[in-house]
Parts: C-alpha cells; sequence; structure tokens
C-alpha cells in the first residue's frame, strides 16, 4: 500500500514537476544567449556584482601564498643573488657590444630608409582561477576593460607566448590558452623559415602542425615563433619547440607535434600586449583628381581634323 502525506501538507506542485519548470527555463536561456547574444549585457552586470566575492574568496589562498613567500629560506635568496651578480658580471662584457651593434644597426637602417621596430605596451596581470569549463583550456585574470584590456589581444610570459584574450569584463578578462582545442596560431620555423598555423590539443597541453607535407623542412628540435601574418600577435615571440615528427610515405601529411615554450600552467602573473597606434603604417594620400578644364570637341570637328 502506497503511502502519501495528508492533504494539510501538500503545499505547491511536486518535486519533478519544478524540476521539469527550471529545466526549460534553463533551455530557454542558453538558446537565447546562443542564438540571439542576449545575456551579454546581464553577464557583464554579475561579473561586476561577483568580483568583491572573488576576491574575498582568494584572500585564504593569498595570504597563505604571502605567508610562504615571508618564510622562504635566506640561503636560498643569497645563492641567487650571488649567482645574479657573476652574472651581471659576465655580461657586462656583452652588454658593452651590444650598445656597438645597436649603433652600427641603427646607422645601416638609416642608410636603408627602414623603419624601426616599436615595442608594444603591456599590462601586468595575475591570474584569479582556472575557467570551470573541464573540456577548456582557460584563465580568468584580474585585469579587464577599465585597465585598457580589449578581446583578440595577445597574451605572453616570460617565456613565450601563452594565449589571447578571448572575452572581457570590466575588471577581468578570459584568456585562452595556446593548447585549447579551438585556438590556432600561425607560426614559423626559425631555422628553415617554413611557415605554419599551430593548432591546440585540449588537455593534452601540446601543439600541433597539420597539413603539413611529409617533405617539409621541419625537424627534431626546431624553434617556432609568431609569423606576425596575422595582425594579432607581433612577429618573433616564442611559441614551442618541435619534439616529434612523424612522417610516412603513405600519408600525404606529418604528424608533428611541439611542445609551447611558456610555462601555460606554472606561471602567476602574465603580460597583456596592448596594440600601439604608432606601429601602424600611416595611410597614403588619396590623389587628387583634377576637373578636366578644357572645352569639348564635337564630333563633327573632330572628322574635321583628322587627316
Amino acid at each position: 500500500m502506497e503511502y502519501s502525506p495528508p492533504p494539510l501538507f501538500k503545499q505547491g506542485a511536486s518535486a519533478r514537476a519544478k524540476m521539469m519548470f527550471f529545466a526549460l527555463i534553463a533551455v530557454a536561456l542558453l538558446m537565447a544567449d546562443a542564438r540571439l547574444g542576449a545575456l551579454g549585457a546581464a553577464r557583464q552586470v554579475v561579473g561586476v556584482v561577483l568580483y568583491p566575492l572573488q576576491v574575498l574568496a582568494m584572500l585564504p589562498r593569498d595570504g597563505f601564498f604571502a605567508v610562504t613567500d615571508y618564510f622562504s629560506s635566506l640561503n636560498t635568496l643569497h645563492s641567487e643573488n650571488r649567482l645574479l651578480h657573476e652574472k651581471q658580471i659576465l655580461n657586462a662584457q656583452q652588454l658593452q657590444q651590444n650598445r656597438q651593434l645597436q649603433a652600427e644597426n641603427a646607422q645601416l637602417r638609416k642608410l636603408l630608409a627602414a623603419s624601426e621596430t616599436i615595442a608594444p605596451r603591456s599590462v601586468l596581470s595575475e591570474i584569479l582561477y582556472d575557467a570551470r569549463d573541464p573540456f577548456s583550456r582557460k584563465l580568468i585574470v584580474n585585469r579587464g576593460q577599465r585597465q585598457g584590456i580589449e578581446r583578440g589581444q595577445p597574451v605572453i610570459d616570460d617565456l613565450g607566448v601563452v594565449g589571447q584574450v578571448t572575452r572581457v569584463f570590466p575588471m577581468t578578462a578570459e584568456v585562452t590558452l595556446l593548447t585549447d582545442k579551438d585556438h590556432a596560431i600561425p607560426v614559423q620555423v626559425l631555422r628553415s623559415g617554413v611557415r605554419s598555423v599551430a593548432y591546440g590539443r585540449g588537455q593534452a597541453g601540446v601543439l600541433e602542425l597539420r597539413f603539413m607535407a611529409s617533405n617539409a623542412d621541419i625537424q627534431k628540435g626546431d624553434v617556432l615563433l609568431t609569423s606576425g601574418i596575422d595582425g594579432v600577435y607581433p612577429a618573433g615571440l616564442a611559441v614551442a619547440t618541435v619534439v616529434s615528427v612523424e612522417s610516412k610515405t603513405s600519408d600525404a601529411f606529418a604528424r608533428i607535434l611541439c611542445l609551447p615554450t611558456a610555462g601555460v600552467s606554472r606561471n602567476r602573473q602574465l603580460l597583456v600586449l596592448l596594440p600601439d597606434a604608432r606601429a601602424l603604417p600611416e595611410p597614403r594620400p588619396e590623389e587628387e583628381v583634377l576637373p578636366d578644364t578644357r572645352p569639348r570637341r564635337s564630333a563633327r570637328q573632330e572628322q574635321q581634323e583628322s587627316p
């Protein structure tokens, strides 16, 4: 015999009906956001409201790191200081030679009328936490629209390219790493100059050069740099190192895997490169077309003048 509570304790709809109702609301919101983008403003507002809560939630972790750094070994600091001092002495001669080379390079650029390379401006940011999507490789940093961060800007560390800004909020931003399955970056081999596109492989943590011919001049150990042809990443930034090249005569393309140069999973501070208006070429002035003020001749006059 099935037991049911007396009518006095029955209040509202059943749990199954409530679950179906809220599930339909969630599906409707997902479809509206995917097709119409109607929740963009609401997402911005939620990001602003939740930012203080995020800061409060990170306080215990930040305090733990601060105490750990404070109680770090003095012997390690002294040894690092000694090594840096020795390295500074060894690099003194090289620095003086580099100054001479820079002066010669500037003189050659003047002779060739070549434009100088302008270093882009950057904003220092700190990683707050990883994105909640387990199938993506994304980070959240503590810099946003108020600091001049925009969607599409490259992100680097002290070793090379880390990723690209894909979503911006007023005080935070989302960075998609190079190893994300939906990310691609144009690269160039430093040794041979071969250009290609490196694609992320998700949780594997490596990059792959796809659609490369089996006889392409790429070897294990080659260094990949940004080619700069996409207009997003400046040319010459370190991207990855080739770790394996598998080419078979039966396959039209080789299987090339690369290991990212940057510490995509080890750093806490990153640099976001800002666009520099001075680096953009100046538009050429359009030639002015002067109106033809000569008197027009009729067809009869042209026939009379023609031999």
